[in-house]
């Protein structure tokens, strides 16, 4: 995960939300990002299957993101 999220973790208390990770990558995915941010944010509910596209396809993702959010029934 990029500093900034790892900063943002240790500046907010999460306990009691939801966090849904997501990203762009070229490759990686989310890797261990859910587990790392389960171990940040104890008392947080973590999504483990955040929602990851690869950076080449982000303007065509659409229909993914829907796909994803319609999953997890999120619309």
């Amino acid at each position: 995960m990029p500093q900034a999220v790892y900063s943002f973790l240790d500046e907010y208390d999460l306990s009691g939300k939801t966090i849904i990770p997501c990203s762009t990558h070229a490759g990686s995915g989310l890797t261990g990002s859910p587990r790392t941010i389960s171990e940040l944010e104890p008392d947080a509910t973590i999504i483990d299957d955040g929602f990851t596209v690869a950076a080449n396809r982000v303007t065509s993702a659409e229909d993914d993101v829907t796909a994803w959010a319609e999953k997890h029934e999120l619309t």
